[in-house]
């Protein structure tokens, strides 16, 4: 019996020699983890683009403008029909949420037909919008995801046009990259 427990002992400790143990090569390298997280991106309109109150010509037609800032001018042009009264008009004015410096590509679509339309469909046409002063269509955001647009417009209204409250829809997509 002594015989087996000392070979057994001897048996044990020939394999937990490490000269006698058996070993692997192995390599070992450091990798890195990462990735990246955006902040919710968002478009907001916070004021809508207004050319304010106007009185029309019976004889000449006129425009009246607004132009794309955030302190925005009202000018008229056209044969004189235009005649801008005191009251408080602006430009439109979106703010939007991106990832910091992420680049923005921006998009204007006027209203449906280009026009804006009163409670008894008489129409003004939007001859025209613009997007800020440069009509910059791409943008950055700054170093904390903030980004202004500003929308201005022009539009022509007829002799005699109709009295009324006139409003339609466009809009302003953000595409960000």
């Amino acid at each position: 019996m002594r015989l087996k427990i000392c070979l057994a002992a001897l048996a044990a400790t020939l394999v937990a020699t490490p000269a006698l143990a058996q070993s692997f090569p192995s390599d070992t390298e450091n990798a890195t983890a990462k990735g990246t997280v955006l902040q919710s991106h968002s478009l907001v309109n916070g004021t809508a683009l207004d050319f304010g109150i106007v009185t029309v010509d019976p004889v000449n037609a006129g425009t009246v403008s607004v132009s794309a800032s955030g302190s925005p001018v009202r000018t008229t042009g056209g044969a004189g029909g235009v005649t801008l009264l005191p009251s408080s008009f602006s430009a439109a004015r979106f703010d939007g949420l991106a990832a910091p410096l992420e680049n923005v590509v921006l998009t204007l679509t006027p209203p449906t037909g280009g026009f804006i339309t009163d409670a008894a469909n008489d129409t003004i046409t939007v001859s025209n919008m613009y997007v800020d002063q440069s009509n910059n269509l791409n943008r950055q955001a700054n170093g904390s995801g903030n980004f202004t647009v500003y929308v201005g417009g022009d539009f022509s209204l007829a002799a005699n046009q109709p009295s009324g409250v006139y409003s339609g829809t466009f809009q302003l997509t953000a595409q960000y990259q």
